[in-house]
């Protein structure tokens, strides 16, 4: 029979006290909060800097994986099942029939985006699971402020019916890629995703406002909120509670404190 302890999932990631809603989970892990300290670091450079963000990922994606999957009870009978009939795991696991497709936005949600597709093959059959790709970048105004993302190319599947999909986009600063990210899955694919999440390494007051008034629906995960640029009032309450005082971007959109050009690190490219 099964375990009573097993029997269900009870699994729900620690977050930090917000105001910003029950659909946005900035999480509460000092162990990610150290790494992603040295990421920001203008000490740490590649290899180290690529090899920490997919650190990071890797964690949060098992985060995500597990608090957003869906579950099922399965039955499989282990190596001692030769001498023990009851050597048999009877309990929760991740329904492996579950359709995920995780969408690398070029330049900095690539390599993130990667290793999420291959972290899937462990749970999931692969034939539910996709990886699409978008080529884009900000679209910025005389001053350099965004006004907006352009597309460049992109390389989607067509069918988004009952899936889960996820953009693992390092740095939430203004939302202006998911915003036309997430617009363009919801009303030029066809079918209708079961849950739309975003993965970032930080994200700004800025961003979990603008997504959350375009797309109210979406799941935001965080690993750290940056709103460097707040009032000291709004600094010492928690995240939302005096929100026309938060600011966590510059004049020209850049994240304070921030990491600098995560794309740029990640490529060693500076253009």
């Amino acid at each position: 029979m099964t375990d009573h302890a097993y029997s269900k999932s009870r699994y729900r990631p620690p977050e930090i006290e917000h105001h910003y809603g029950e659909k946005v989970h900035l999480l509460d892990d000092p162990m990610a909060w150290s790494v992603l300290a040295r990421v920001c670091s203008p000490d740490t450079s590649q290899p180290l800097f690529g090899r920490l963000i997919a650190f990071l990922y890797d964690g949060l994606a098992r985060t995500v994986i597990a608090a957003e999957l869906p579950k099922e009870r399965i039955e499989v009978p282990t190596r001692m099942a030769s001498n023990h009939p009851e050597a048999v795991y009877r309990g929760v696991a991740i329904d492996c029939r579950a359709k995920v497709v995780t969408v690398a936005i070029a330049r900095a949600g690539t390599v993130p985006s990667q290793g999420i597709f291959e972290m899937l093959h462990e749970v999931l059959d692969p034939e539910c699971i996709r990886q699409d790709h978008l080529f884009m970048s900000r679209k910025t105004n005389d001053e350099g402020q965004v006004i907006g993302a352009d597309w460049h190319d992109a390389k989607i599947g067509t069918d988004i019916e009952d899936r889960y999909v996820l953009f693992p986009d390092p740095m939430g600063a203004t939302g202006s890629s998911i915003i036309s990210a997430i617009d363009h899955y919801k009303s030029a694919l066809d079918g209708t995703p079961t849950k739309l999440i975003t993965m970032h390494l930080m994200v700004t007051p800025e961003y979990v406002r603008n997504v959350r008034k375009a797309h109210p629906d979406v799941e935001i995960y965080a690993l750290r909120l940056d709103r460097g640029l707040s009032s000291a009032a709004a600094l010492r309450e928690a995240p939302g509670k005096r929100p026309d005082e938060e600011q966590g971007l510059n004049d020209t959109q850049y994240i304070v404190p921030g990491a600098g050009g995560v794309g740029e690190l990640l490529n060693n490219a500076w253009i």
